[in-house]
């Protein structure tokens, strides 16, 4: 399975980051190109995977400004959904140009999933 995110894909990504108590959303970038976004301190944002290419990279943007990135991982076209999820919680994003942690930091506690009860209806019923 390459790292391509798509809806379904990018949605299982972002609960399991929650899960494990990241911050993350889905990124709707268009119509049909989805990533997964995650906040991160001092109002940025990274962006992952959102250009429709098969390597998984990220983008760190503060107020729509690009400050920062993550290089496409090598091998990231060919990583399941577990590897992306340990790939974006071991990313260190305090360097302009971020790099990977040798170990994943401890795990917070799991945050609620967006949209809650109605959560089906916001979507359109386009998953299961």
């Amino acid at each position: 399975m390459g790292s391509t995110l798509d809806e379904n894909r990018a949605r299982r990504v972002v609960d399991a980051l929650r899960d494990r108590g990241v911050d993350a959303y889905p990124a709707k970038v268009s119509v049909y190109q989805f990533g997964v976004g995650v906040n991160l301190s001092e109002k940025r944002q990274a962006i992952w995977d959102s250009d429709g290419t098969a390597g998984l990279e990220a983008q760190v943007m503060r107020n729509g400004v690009l400050v920062g990135f993550v290089p496409t991982i090598e091998g990231s076209e060919f990583f399941d959904e577990e590897q992306t999820i340990d790939a974006i919680v071991r990313t260190d994003y305090d360097q302009p140009i971020a790099r990977r942690l040798a170990t994943a930091p401890p795990q917070a506690p799991p945050l609620p999933r967006s949209g809650g009860v109605f959560r089906r209806f916001f979507d359109g019923f386009r998953y299961r």
